[in-house]
């Protein structure tokens, strides 16, 4: 049974991921009422103690929290400004994956009409919610952020990034374009050694240990980019990071080569400009679309994070 004495919260979407916080704020105590667009899907919530409400307006009015788990930033305003009056003098929770744009939009739109505003990124798939390894990055108003963290923290650990809402998604598309990369990675590897009869499964067990060990290179390539030193000691060089063998193998098995001919297209675009013998961490000059870096080394700014355990 709810806990009254804990804050209640309103959720609107339950697809695979707004379920899953949903469930997770009943299981941890909060009085949690619930929305759909589609019936049917407050079922289980139900029974085990949530409240479904009859009306987006009946959902907002239930809680002074107020959580979008929707489908794209056209939804939010496609379900909220009707009811904006409503949500005056409470906070909004936006979990809808936008662009920074959109969520500072977002953000200043809930600002005209009186609404707190905190914007967040889920770095979790919904199994994930509510235990080991689940964090959800926040950015927008620190109040409340602070006022709303007995709820946030029942999805996982809790990271606020600073009071600019464009920072939790900014933080968050830039971690998935990171995995989605090494997938697409793995997978043509897999295609390849599959043209020799080789499973994914055997392919993945070699493939993993592998890129662990190369992830702890993060760090000095981070070192390299934020110097711009692209010439200093220790660096693979550009020339010698050329991806014509696999490009080459990939094509005489038939393959698709879209995958690695991303990856020689930004080093050829160094290598054409003379950069042949700078080390590979240059190719992120290709990737801010340019040859050269600028004549001043920018500033690097590290936001303010608070985080929080996992309940």
């Amino acid at each position: 049974m709810p806990d009254h004495q804990s804050p209640p919260v309103t959720v609107l979407g339950l697809g695979a991921m707004g379920g899953a916080l949903a469930a997770a704020t009943v299981a941890a105590g909060h009085a949690t009422t619930v929305w759909n667009r589609t019936p049917g899907r407050a079922d289980a919530l139900v029974a085990a103690g949530a409240s479904e409400a009859p009306s987006v307006r009946d959902a907002v009015a239930a809680s002074p929290l107020v959580v979008a788990v929707l489908l794209d930033r056209a939804s939010v305003h496609e379900t909220l400004d009707p009811v904006v009056d409503a949500l005056a003098g409470r906070t909004l929770v936006n979990l809808v994956t936008t662009t920074p744009e959109e969520s500072r939009e977002l953000a200043a739109w809930a600002t005209s009409h009186g609404i707190d505003y905190l914007d967040g990124g889920i770095m979790a798939v919904p199994a994930m919610i509510g235990g080991p390894g689940s964090e959800v990055l926040y950015s927008g108003s620190r109040a409340a952020f602070d006022a709303a963290r007995p709820v946030l923290d029942t999805w996982g650990e809790s990271t606020w990034f600073g009071e600019d809402p464009g920072l939790a998604p900014l933080y968050d598309l830039a971690l998935l374009a990171g995995m989605y990369a090494m997938f697409a990675g793995f997978f043509h590897g897999a295609a390849m050694v599959g043209t020799a009869g080789v499973s994914a499964a055997d392919f993945a067990r070699r493939a993993a240990p592998w890129l662990v060990a190369m992830t702890s290179g993060l760090a000095e390539y981070a070192d390299v980019i934020d110097r711009r030193d692209y010439a200093g000691p220790g660096q693979q060089s550009l020339e010698f990071s050329d991806l014509s063998d696999i490009i080459g193998a990939s094509e005489e098995a038939g393959l698709a080569t879209d995958v690695v001919a991303a990856v020689q297209g930004l080093i050829r675009r160094q290598v054409d400009a003379g950069h042949g013998a700078d080390g590979f961490a240059r190719t992120v000059e290709s990737i801010r679309g340019g040859t050269t870096p600028t004549d001043s080394t920018p500033t690097v700014t590290t936001p303010t994070v608070t985080a929080g355990g996992t309940r």
